[in-house]
């Protein structure tokens, strides 16, 4: 209840003494008695500013807000739009399974407008009609994201009421909807396997941050996920280093400190054999460990990490969510790679195997669409910065120009494909590209 007191940041209709009391009633109403979430803190900060590596155990220690839902309108979708309104009903009237007092009331109205003015509803497939439906399902994702990035609900900051609602919620609930379809397509008994979905977005552009709420929401939701990386799939240290030598004077094959990333320095077979073996965990009790690679081995050159280290999970997996900053890059002619950079004429030869050994496995898709490839640099930078000034080893800004600009060429010749035609072997019903500003918050169409 106090969840939905606290969604506006509008001044409460009523008298100040009622106003008061429906506060003081809100405030303990939460399960279990009164007082503030122990995921909640006095003083907002920006959402992408909270390491989520302090946040799983923490949150997942949060207690739950929420009622079950009996929404006089049931919605199976979440959300999506399946067509108009139901004939002369006109817009639905909010209908939530919490408590209706007027002060609760507004709220929810304040949040739906707010949800509906999303730059996000269009693309994909959302109406004021169909969020009324689920409102309930939007509300308790904010709640469960809020307890994750240990947010303080009573009071987001509009950057962060944002980034909850008018992007990783939409979001979140568009990708349920596909598991959906995905498992409609099998009969009941079916060995079902799960839903890969490619996050492709550029180095700093917040996809590791977005893997990691729909990761969590979806286990919150009682869906068994797994997440990977295509940094996962580097070559060892002993593949880097043959590589290296195999190739002196291309800079974008460079595997030195951070320079591993464009195609031809991943190892394909590998990543055929893991999501091979992902997508036949159908079965509960069935268990694999998911690799993972160590950036800060050998230097900053980086080795695949120790598989005693890597994290295990079990049947069945549902969904899998695989990321990279090069997923969905489709070769070009010889002509037009080179008319960007000489160098990446091997880069373009290397690609062409790489449909087989990620895109092929993807069904669903996620591109997060940036209008200049330069702001990685400024990106990049601003996280290089940060770490300097928490006492940890950082690239110099010269350090990071040189890093961003190895990247430059493969963006500047790959993305415009990407964004106009999509991944090889796409099904367009199943995918959205998010256009995203300097911010990394989402914009409209228009």
């Amino acid at each position: 209840m106090r969840v939905l007191s606290a969604i506006s940041h509008h001044p409460s209709p009523l008298p100040a003494s009622a106003s008061a009391s429906a506060s003081a009633s809100a405030a303990t109403a939460t399960v279990g008695g009164g007082g503030a979430s122990p995921c909640s803190r006095s003083t907002p900060s920006p959402l992408l500013s909270f390491p989520p590596s302090c946040c799983s155990a923490a949150a997942s220690s949060c207690p739950r807000f929420f009622l079950p839902f009996v929404s006089d309108f049931p919605s199976s979708n979440h959300g999506r739009s399946n067509g108009p309104a139901i004939k002369g009903r006109g817009l639905m009237a909010l209908r939530s399974a919490f408590p209706t007092s007027p002060a609760l009331i507004s709220s929810v109205s304040d949040l739906f407008e707010f949800i509906c003015a999303g730059p996000l509803m269009k693309r994909l497939g959302l109406t004021a009609e169909s969020v009324a439906e689920s409102i309930d399902k939007w509300l308790e994702t904010g709640v469960h994201l809020c307890q994750l990035f240990r947010l303080n609900e009573l009071s987001l900051s509009p950057p962060e009421k944002i980034r909850i609602y008018h992007f990783y919620v939409p979001v979140f609930l568009w990708c349920e909807d596909q598991l959906m379809r995905h498992r409609s397509m099998f009969s009941e008994g079916d060995d079902i396997p799960p839903l890969v979905i490619g996050i492709s977005a550029p180095q700093g552009s917040g996809k590791t941050t977005l893997v990691f709420a729909l990761d969590y929401l979806f286990r919150r939701s009682g869906r068994n996920s797994a997440t990977l990386s295509i940094d996962d799939f580097y070559l060892t240290a002993e593949g880097q280093a043959e590589l290296r030598s195999q190739n002196p004077g291309n800079a974008l094959l460079e595997v030195l400190k951070e320079f591993r990333g464009n195609a031809g320095s991943h190892d394909l077979q590998f990543s055929i054999d893991t999501l091979t073996s992902l997508s036949k965990l159908t079965k509960k009790g069935m268990k694999m460990k998911l690799p993972r690679y160590d950036k800060s081995a050998y230097g900053g050159r980086g080795d695949r990490a120790d598989p005693s280290t890597w994290p295990e999970v079990e049947g069945p997996v549902e969904v899998v969510l695989f990321e990279g900053w090069m997923l969905g890059f489709k070769p070009l002619p010889n002509e037009a790679v080179k008319a960007v950079d000489p160098q990446l004429e091997l880069v373009n030869e290397n690609l062409k195997a790489y449909y087989n050994a990620w895109d092929k496995f993807i069904e669903a898709w996620i591109i997060i669409k940036i209008r200049d490839p330069n702001c990685v640099y400024q990106w990049r930078l601003q996280a290089e910065v940060a770490m300097r000034e928490d006492g940890k080893p950082g690239m110099s800004d010269e350090e990071v120009l040189d890093f961003v600009s190895r990247y430059l060429p493969a963006y500047k010749a790959y993305l415009p494909t990407l964004y106009s035609e999509g991944p090889k072997g796409l099904d367009p019903d199943r995918l959205v590209v998010i256009d995203i500003d300097e911010e990394r918050n989402p914009l409209s169409e228009d």
